[in-house]
């Protein structure tokens, strides 16, 4: 988007007063319902990524919608976006940003690279090496930038959503665990269903004759300090002790189920660290207000559960000897584990 293009929409962000930040997320999510037919779980983890702080990472086949969602988000937030093809080529300088010889003034210019922006899409993640993904680390963790012995920090907000084909293993390389547990949520897109599957080709027959007409851009909805002002809602948002209790206790579990199933314990190798427990809070919550409660439920819970902990879960041999998935035995810890 061009800087006239940006001051344009600018009074349409800022219209909504900060503390109605609730209504505003409604209407984006009812937007995005309008424009990704099919993938309602992908466009809430995408929300609530943006209102928890994190990262997101999609797993999926080809056409799914994935780089079309965080595109649509983006559209309609305050602030800029950038897609990073990963290819094997690429080096960690072309995501950061290198220092640049200036003859003329006879010193290095820091020249930023496409990571200062504030919705970052990392398409195809797993076909960059490990030195190109690791430069993603810092981003990712510190929002923050070191290039040459000197730190630029990023904008705010910055949120990265990565994708990776399951498909093709030939030619990729696969995200380290230190890296996967950067992400907020590991989320699995899957096919939409026959009438989703007719509505996605209504909408694509619509678009082809709005570029035909030279379609307007989407009105932004959301301007930067009502994400600020939702994310400070989001996170005081009330949770009984005894649910933070049985928050705690489900993230111990993934590393020691022993006391609820000796079967289970042989089952894991890895359990989830603490950034997970922190996820889960933040994302319960996160549910919770986007649906307009005033408090978090178990439902929150065990709703983001399976995305929060699938990637930071590493079970045994024995687990895939009997076919057990980290989606089963994050299950079998719900379905034992019992509330405090």
């Amino acid at each position: 988007m061009s800087d006239n293009e940006s001051a344009a929409a600018a009074p349409a962000a800022e219209a909504e007063p900060a503390n109605d930040a609730r209504a505003a997320f409604a209407r984006l999510r009812a937007d995005l319902r309008g424009r990704i037919v099919g993938q309602d779980a992908l466009i809430e983890r995408l929300v609530i990524t943006l209102l928890a702080e994190g990262h997101l990472l999609v797993e999926g086949a080809p056409g799914l919608a994935k780089t079309t969602a965080i595109k649509e988000v983006a559209a309609r937030i305050e602030g800029n976006f950038q897609r990073i093809q990963f290819t094997p080529d690429l080096l960690p300088g072309d995501l950061t940003g290198t220092d640049v010889y200036r003859p003329e003034r006879g010193e290095l210019h820091f020249q930023p690279g496409p990571l200062f922006h504030n919705l970052v899409l990392a398409d195809e993640v797993n076909r960059a090496p490990a030195k190109v993904q690791s430069a993603l680390l810092e981003a990712m963790g510190e929002h923050q930038i070191t290039v040459g012995g000197r730190t630029y920090p990023l904008p705010e907000p910055f949120l990265v959503m990565a994708t990776q084909n399951p498909i093709e293993q030939e030619g990729t390389y696969p995200l380290p665990e230190a890296q996967l547990d950067r992400f907020l949520m590991h989320v699995r897109v899957d096919y939409p269903d026959p009438k989703s599957e007719r509505s996605i080709l209504d909408i694509a027959r619509a678009e082809a004759r709005g570029r035909a007409r030279h379609h307007a851009p989407p009105e932004k909805l959301i301007g930067r300090e009502q994400v600020f002002a939702a994310r400070i809602e989001a996170m005081d948002l009330h949770m009984a002790e005894n649910l933070e209790e049985y928050l705690v206790q489900l993230v111990l579990a993934t590393r020691d189920p022993a006391p609820y199933d000796e079967r289970l314990a042989r089952m894991v190798d890895y359990g989830a660290s603490p950034r997970a427990t922190i996820a889960l809070d933040r994302c319960a919550r996160a549910r919770a207000w986007l649906r307009g409660a005033e408090f978090v439920t178990p439902e929150d819970i065990h709703a983001v559960a399976f995305d929060v902990l699938r990637h930071r879960v590493l079970l045994s041999y024995a687990a895939e000897a009997e076919g057990l998935t980290p989606d089963g035995f994050i299950d079998e810890l719900i379905r034992r584990v019992p509330m405090v």
